[in-house]
């Protein structure tokens, strides 16, 4: 069948990535998890600590912010870097296109390795979130939308690795997409607490779903279908972009 060839494909372009993971292991998991440890040191019992009541329950609101964070960081960070490094440099990848393989396993197996160690990264998050707070919990349909997250997210640092010219650009799309992000897409605060005119872009953002769908998961609250399904737009729209990209550039 199609599928399992594309997958059985998909493994194949992500054994190098894969080899370089199970070699560099600790230092890989280590590398993703200073920032969010930071995020929640910084913010949870810094910040949090100067809330009324006590900085508990911004712990338990903060830990499913820093999964969703993680899955963003840790899946484009090392997805975007390695294709553009492969396009512009080991012209690597330029070979790979030319392989007698589908595209849609070169857009899988190039994500793959960022999924990988956003689940991963994020797993070991939860575990520790889960000893500091109790009301973190660690469900199917968390782990689900972790996945689905990173996946979402490594697609994403796909598209900007294959459209970036230069280290310069991609350090760019970091500063304007990335880090906007990441300090305004729900994972530290309430986004409510914005005024509507910014709300309504921060909807629009990939991220606050990402967030509002693992922390509802993970805390237990109603499940947010509007915000899973444009997260499934998102990962869909990610897809077909990448596959054009690459399909255009081996024609």
């Amino acid at each position: 069948m199609l599928i399992f060839t594309i997958l059985d494909e998909s493994v194949r372009v992500a054994w190098a990535d894969l080899c370089y993971f199970k070699k560099n292991f600790l230092v890989v998991v280590i590398s993703c998890l200073i920032g969010p440890l930071l995020y929640l040191l910084a913010f949870g019992y810094g910040l949090g600590s100067g809330m009324s009541g006590g900085s508990g329950n911004y712990i338990a609101f903060i830990i499913p912010g820093i999964v969703s964070l993680t899955t963003l960081s840790s899946s484009f960070g090392s997805t975007s870097s390695k294709i553009l490094i492969q396009r512009l440099f080991y012209m690597s990848f330029d070979e790979l296109v030319l392989c007698p393989i589908h595209v849609s396993s070169i857009v899988i197996g190039k994500a793959l390795m960022g999924t990988l160690r956003s689940v991963l990264s994020c797993m070991i998050i939860l575990i520790i979130g889960m000893i500091i707070s109790p009301a973190v919990s660690i469900t199917p349909l968390v782990i689900l939308f972790i996945v689905i997250s990173s996946f979402t997210f490594a697609l994403l640092g796909v598209l900007a690795g294959m459209l970036a010219k230069s280290n310069q650009a991609l350090n760019l799309f970091n500063s304007v997409v990335i880090i906007p992000m990441t300090f305004l897409c729900g994972t530290l605060f309430n986004v409510s607490s914005l005024p509507s005119i910014f709300s309504y872009i921060i909807y629009a953002l990939p991220l606050t779903h990402s967030t509002e769908c693992i922390r509802s998961a993970s805390l237990g609250w109603d499940v947010p279908y509007a915000s899973i399904a444009i997260m499934l737009i998102y990962c869909a729209v990610f897809f077909i972009a990448d596959h054009h990209l690459i399909k255009k550039g081996s024609s």
